[in-house]
């Protein structure tokens, strides 16, 4: 018997396999095959979650200019304590506490670091497990992507176009 929820979802895509449905797929895919063979159907609280989860996606792609021009996110989460509990609490950028800001940027930025973690220990398995080629490498100092990135944004601040 599965101890987590994403552990029963990860023994029903066993069993989508196991009954020969294509793969590679796509989660749409198995989530059809799901709920048509009845092996998920939703909960009250699973339809509640889902909408949390849409408009904490809506939130996440609200996007300002800000005075400089900058294209920026409007809306931030910091995970606080809130009643015993972690909260994923929303504020606007224009109008959060400096604090509030702070404890965003870097769960942010803790996140990235997660997330580049995981891609390191994936790359360095698939170089040592899998990889009959050359070693993919991969480097983690941005600093040269954002300089560029910021280069690319301030020509069309300007007025740049793109040539056809």
């Amino acid at each position: 018997m599965p101890d987590t929820y994403n552990e029963a979802i990860q023994q029903m895509v066993r069993k989508y396999q196991a009954a020969g449905e294509p793969w590679p797929t796509t989660a749409r895919e198995i989530a059809e095959w799901a709920i048509r063979t009845k092996h998920w159907a939703p909960h009250p609280s699973t339809i509640v979650s889902q909408c949390a989860d849409q408009i904490a996606r809506a939130l996440r792609e609200e996007y300002i200019t800000d005075p400089q021009g900058r294209r920026i996110r409007a809306k931030h989460v910091a995970r606080v304590p809130r009643g015993g509990e972690q909260m994923s609490i929303w504020d606007d950028i224009r109008r959060a506490k400096p604090n509030f800001m702070a404890m965003a940027l870097q769960q942010r930025r803790q996140q990235i670091l997660g997330d580049c973690q995981q891609l390191k220990a994936d790359a360095d398995s698939y170089n040592d497990n899998w990889n009959s080629g050359a070693p993919i490498q991969l480097v983690f100092d941005f600093t040269a992507d954002l300089e560029e990135l910021e280069s690319v944004e301030s020509l069309y601040a300007d007025g740049a176009t793109v040539a056809p």
